[in-house]
């Protein structure tokens, strides 16, 4: 459960503003997204490896 502490006479916006930095930082709509469907562990480490390689490449080109 998130706790926003609001101080007396602070505006509503920046309260909910506070809210959904916070709920952001959870993590709960990427993991819901993620739950939605499947994902074989295989293609997991194969879109892993692919993501190294291009990180690595882009580093490469930089220097």
């Amino acid at each position: 459960m998130i706790i926003i502490p609001v101080k007396e006479g602070e505006n509503i916006e920046r309260a909910l503003k506070k809210f959904k930095r916070k709920f952001e930082r959870t993590g709960v709509i990427k993991e819901l997204r993620v739950r939605q469907a499947f994902i074989k562990p295989s293609i997991k480490n194969r879109q892993k490896t692919l993501r190294a390689v291009y990180v690595q490449k882009l580093q490469q080109e930089e220097e």
